[in-house]
């Protein structure tokens, strides 16, 4: 008897958050994990990577896929930390005309977009919320993957071409939980520029997580009210 509806649709979701919560596995670990057949564990994972939301890397392995980070995107939208980092980036759109960003790491290995704030220029950098980027040669690769020595990086062509990346990590404990960054048109930045924006970027982003922030948002990094 096939099973049902309901049935499949739970199955499917306890799958999909095995392979969020491993951030990888094989189709045999995924089947162990979750107490499913091989086979039933196949379909089911096979039926999530057509619709986004998982995927399969060169060796076979099952990752979170895009549609993931997109919905985890939008969902966190509404929670404390893009809250919390509202100011910061209006701030920075004040202090520079450019678009301002905040992004965190995600299980895939890559960065998405949480929030932003769109430039004053009329040729600016349009939004990206909800979109990943690649950690290697980006400026938010960088501070997400390392602690950048004058507490900011500046990348040059990272993911667009012509296009100049300022970022500095949000580190709480030392370590990076998400970054702040500042994207230019490069044609418009000189070097003596960049590095004043990446000073305003390494500030702002250094007190996002500081307790006199966490007092000044609507509720705590849960999204829970204060």
């Amino acid at each position: 008897m096939a099973e049902s509806s309901t049935r499949t649709v739970e199955r499917a979701l306890v799958l999909l958050g095995a392979v969020c919560d491993a951030g990888s596995l094989t189709l045999a670990d995924a089947a162990r994990e979750t107490e499913l057949s091989a086979s039933t564990a196949l379909r089911l994972l096979r039926t999530l990577e057509g619709t986004g939301f998982v995927r399969r890397d060169g060796l076979g392995t099952y990752r979170p896929g895009l549609r993931v980070m997109q919905l985890g995107a939008q969902a966190l939208g509404h929670e404390s930390l893009v809250s919390l980092a509202e100011p910061a980036l209006e701030r920075l759109v004040d202090q520079t005309g450019e678009s301002a960003y905040l992004s965190v790491p995600s299980h895939d290995g890559e960065g998405v977009y949480l929030a932003m704030r769109e430039g004053t220029h009329s040729v600016r950098h349009a939004s990206w919320v909800g979109r990943s980027i690649p950690l290697a040669g980006t400026a938010v690769g960088a501070v997400l993957t390392g602690g950048p020595a004058e507490g900011f990086v500046v990348v040059r062509d990272g993911v667009e071409a012509d296009v100049t990346a300022i970022a500095a990590p949000v580190s709480p404990g030392g370590r990076a939980v998400a970054a702040l960054s500042v994207v230019v048109p490069s044609y418009r930045i000189t070097e003596a520029e960049a590095r004043r924006i990446g000073a305003l970027v390494a500030r702002e982003a250094a007190a996002l997580l500081t307790p006199s922030a966490r007092v000044t948002a609507t509720g705590d990094l849960t999204g829970e009210p204060a």
